[in-house]
């Protein structure tokens, strides 16, 4: 990215932050995410379809508003649309012609749902609706919290959109990541107040970056990649920045968030037919069935709760494992369902807490059956604390293969939980932190109190533990103090006090005081 592009991009980022801030009045930034990102993506599909029936329809000499006003015209256009795009804008629904109501002072905010139905019904009975149903269900254009009346109402969303097109989103084929680019920006930024709750939808950029460029290590093309808990499908898509992807699969639990990932996914110019998100709980309803993946990332919610039902040891993901992971800590039932979905050479990277790497009970039996007897535990990873929305604790990254490479006899720990910037409010992953795990994992050999290739002997004289300072040795010698260079240093010093009470005492001898110091006994 050329520097022009680069500032481009930064200056289009504060614009669109300071734009959500000043208009979200009094709704807390988590709620308002749903009004400003609803009306960039619906901006996204404006602009597309106005492009696509300009490229369409350049050879017949004419407009997309003529052609619409033409019934033969129009049901053509319609039919390309509905297979290229998935959907259709009406002319007259298109964000520039709300743009001119907004000028005009006409917009109203039921004009906006009508544009928004008519999208939507357009979808139906074609391949895409599965895809866009529902899409745009949070942004609720007649909450009380957007305003309390119709005018106010109104009011607040006529200024994003005349806000949005006071921005230069710039969004021609070649730079079409700007906008895309944006999104994943403010996505990052809402996450960044939303505390807790963030963590149900974003991963940060640094911890999102080290896990795909592992999951992509040696790979150039990928035909399916998955995320059992994907969030806003960010950590998702940031896998294309290392891979050709051609089909993306996730699943996420709460429809806010399902909603976020769709959009994201079309948003990023993924077609509608190479991507399938599903709406539901990954391990209690896994839409995924049978299917296998090459590549799998994840940073499920940690130490979940779940239902550990019986049932589940019927379950192909669990049973040949004879135990269930605690009710209490759902984190090795996520890992069982990735290694479920592995292909024959899958790969999987997902983020956990510490504690799957050495507590006891029925995860000591899962960690040592996917050890021993699966042999697809590949690396061990511990990162810095504090990288997370939500949470300070430090995590680890578990690197599954189902193919290990000549590696089947060893795994391999780095101690990476020094390798980060200090941020106002979290730590930072940079660049430079995750080039050194990511080329130490490569090169997979010893590099002192950073990394060690721990032999499967090691690991069963441990008793399975794989808790990293057993395997790699942080330990600091404090230096040795020389007790001789330490006398004398307290005979100088004394010494010195002696001579500051020689010279004190005539000044309490003038004063007919009595000193307080045995100057010849120093």
């Amino acid at each position: 990215m050329d520097n022009s592009i680069q500032n481009h991009q930064k200056e289009l980022c504060t614009k669109l932050w300071a734009m959500a801030n000043a208009l979200r009045g009094n709704m807390e930034a988590y709620e308002f995410k749903n009004y400003i990102l609803g009306m960039i993506f619906y901006y996204y599909l404006s602009n597309r379809t106005e492009k696509y029936m300009e490229n369409l329809l350049k050879d017949d000499g004419i407009t997309y508003t003529d052609a619409w006003a033409d019934e033969e015209y129009q049901e053509a256009v319609v039919e390309e649309a509905l297979r290229d795009l998935g959907y259709i804008i009406e002319p007259q629904y298109l964000f520039g012609q709300m743009v001119k109501m907004v000028e005009n002072r006409s917009f109203d905010i039921e004009f906006l749902q009508k544009a928004i139905n008519a999208l939507m019904e357009s979808t139906i009975g074609n391949e895409s609706q599965e895809d866009f149903e529902g899409l745009f269900s949070d942004m609720q254009l007649d909450s009380t919290r957007l305003g309390h009346t119709v005018k106010d109402r109104s009011a607040v969303m006529a200024k994003i959109i005349a806000a949005l097109d006071e921005i230069n989103f710039n969004v021609e084929d070649t730079k079409i990541d700007i906008l895309g680019n944006a999104y994943e920006y403010l996505i990052g930024q809402f996450a960044a107040t939303a505390g807790k709750k963030a963590g149900e939808f974003y991963t940060p950029s640094g911890p999102a970056e080290l896990l795909c460029r592992l999951a992509c290590l040696g790979l150039t093309d990928v035909k399916d990649a998955a995320d059992p808990t994907c969030g806003s499908g960010s950590l998702l898509l940031r896998l294309k920045n290392y891979a050709n992807v051609r089909n993306y699969y996730g699943q996420e639990l709460t429809s806010t968030t399902y909603n976020l990932a769709r959009m994201n996914m079309i948003l990023r110019g993924i077609p509608y037919r190479n991507f399938n998100i599903y709406n539901g709980n990954t391990l209690e309803h896994d839409y995924f069935g049978e299917k296998k993946f090459r590549v799998q990332v994840a940073n499920p919610p940690y130490s979940a709760n779940w239902s550990a039902d019986s049932k589940f040891l019927e379950d192909e993901r669990f049973n040949e494992y004879g135990k269930l992971a605690p009710k209490s800590k759902a984190d090795f039932a996520f890992v069982q369902h990735m290694v479920y979905h592995m292909d024959e050479d899958g790969r999987a990277v997902v983020l956990l807490p510490h504690g799957v790497l050495f507590r006891g009970a029925a995860e000591e039996v899962i960690r040592k059956y996917l050890i021993q007897k699966m042999n697809v535990l590949d690396a061990v990873i511990g990162l810095p604390a504090n990288l997370f929305f939500g949470t300070g604790i430090p995590v680890c990254v578990l690197v599954l293969k189902r193919e290990r490479n000549g590696n089947s006899d060893n795994i391999f720990f780095i101690d990476a939980s020094k390798e980060f910037e200090a941020g106002k409010n979290q730590n930072i992953l940079r660049e430079c932190d995750i080039d050194k795990i990511a080329s130490a994992y490569e090169a997979r050999i010893d590099i002192d109190k950073f990394a060690h290739v721990a032999t499967m002997q090691e690991i069963e004289e441990n008793g399975f533990n794989l808790n990293i300072p057993r395997y790699v040795d942080t330990f600091e010698p404090e230096e040795e103090i020389d007790l001789n260079e330490v006398a004398a240093e307290i005979r100088k010093l004394q010494g010195e006090i002696k001579d500051i009470d020689a010279q004190l005492k005539p000044y309490f001898d003038e004063l007919g005081l009595d000193f307080p110091f045995d100057v010849e006994g120093r």
